[in-house]
């Protein structure tokens, strides 16, 4: 049975967050408040816990999990190759949507699906999911609907479209917006936006110039 946590009470935010973190370690489902939309998560490095998260989406393996850190200083043990560039769009706009997809560790132990050598990786601008992830360490989260649905701005349409494949559900209210984080690949020598969501080609270019538009 699900356990829901009313984050805006100080008391059950408090208690939600501890039984978060003990499910997460049990390689078990939660649902998040980000700054985007509602995720869903597991513990990056559990293949079972992420294995359920594209079970519970109904998801495949070519579309890999994307993976959330509390810190950006979580960076140097996850990527290589890390440009610059890339720091510079990190210190810019971390906290943030912003995503950036970029090589990882080969020795890193973890299975986010067909990834390719890549991570797509973020810190969200939100303050549940910071204390979370900085409690767990890295998660896979994905936007925590079924696949082909409305992504969740509230906790009731996650808990809704998800049910009892989550052991715990954190309630932060309605998130901020449903615009989803801009992509930016960060693996080569220039970087390419991907997709454009909350930050613009030309936000961006205020911090890499020389930034490049996928077709």
């Amino acid at each position: 049975m699900a356990r829901r946590y009313d984050c805006n009470d100080a008391t059950d935010r408090t208690t939600g967050l501890r039984e978060a973190a003990s499910a997460v370690r049990r390689g078990e489902l939660v649902v998040l408040p980000t700054d985007t939309v509602y995720g869903i998560g597991a513990d990056a490095f559990s293949t079972e816990g992420i294995a359920d998260l594209l079970d519970a989406k109904g998801r495949g393996r070519n579309m890999p999990t994307p993976v959330l850190i509390g810190s950006p200083n979580t960076l140097h043990g996850l990527v290589t190759d890390f440009s610059e560039q890339a720091w510079e769009l990190v210190d810019a706009f971390w906290p943030g949507a912003l995503t950036l997809v970029a090589k990882h560790q080969p020795s890193l132990q973890w299975d986010l699906g067909d990834t390719r050598g890549t991570v797509a990786i973020r810190m969200p601008l939100h303050p549940v999911a910071i204390e979370l992830l900085t409690e767990v360490g890295p998660m896979g989260v994905s936007s925590a609907n079924l696949t082909g649905h409305p992504s969740p701005e509230d906790c009731d349409a996650a808990q809704e479209m998800l049910g009892d494949s989550v052991s715990v559900y954190l309630d932060g209210g309605p998130t901020p917006g449903i615009v989803p984080s801009s992509i930016v690949d960060v693996t080569g020598k220039v970087p390419v936006l991907l997709r454009a969501g909350a930050l613009s080609a030309e936000e961006l270019r205020k911090v890499v110039p020389d930034l490049e538009v996928a077709n």
